[in-house]
């Protein structure tokens, strides 16, 4: 009786092994079809959320051309000229690394800056990508980035109430991102 019953353990055991194997060969032949029905839906796709992130940064540019030798560096042109630099940057933020496009014009000064990633407090170092906060940054040369708490002073940049950490990180990337351009304009001119 005793290898009767363990006879028909083995069988169980072998019966579900098999049908988790077959699940799983099914499970992974469907993923990788739908994968490869998808795959250039969703390349286009990142392709558009690009160009859209790159308009929303210049958007009188009618043209946006990849830098080569450059990781996700980008011209804008309009007619045919190039009117700004469009360049990755990151900073230490207090919630972690705060990732950025920045654009910047010819002369060296910030047109917009949008925040692609960041982990910064809800409802205070987020704010940094809001509007209030972003358009201090406009037009402002390298000079005249610095953060500061006195309101009497316009020419800086004012930090966000209890997330000075975060304007820090914030005006810091753009501030390398500008270096960094005026080091390639260099180069190219």
């Amino acid at each position: 009786m005793t290898s009767e019953y363990a006879e028909k353990n083995r069988n169980s055991i072998l019966k579900i092994a098999l049908n988790l194997t077959a699940a799983c060969v099914i499970s992974g032949l469907i993923i990788g079809i739908v994968y490869f029905f998808t795959k250039d839906i969703a390349i286009q796709k990142q392709i558009e959320l690009k160009n859209l992130a790159l308009q929303s940064l210049v958007a009188e540019a009618d043209q946006y051309t990849r830098i080569p030798d450059k990781t996700d560096w980008y011209t804008a042109s309009k007619n045919g000229q190039v009117i700004a630099y469009i360049v990755p940057t990151e900073s230490k933020g207090y919630g972690g690394p705060i990732k950025m496009l920045v654009a910047i014009d010819k002369n060296n000064k910030i047109i917009k800056y949008t925040i692609l990633e960041s982990k910064e407090t809800p409802g205070l170092g987020d704010k940094a990508s809001k509007p209030l906060f972003a358009d201090q940054f406009v037009g402002k040369s390298v000079n005249n980035l610095q953060v500061t708490k006195n309101q009497s002073d316009k020419e800086s940049i004012q930090a966000i109430s209890g997330a000075t950490i975060s304007s820090k990180a914030v005006t810091l990337a753009v501030k390398n991102a500008m270096d960094e351009v005026a080091n390639f304009a260099k180069g190219v001119n």
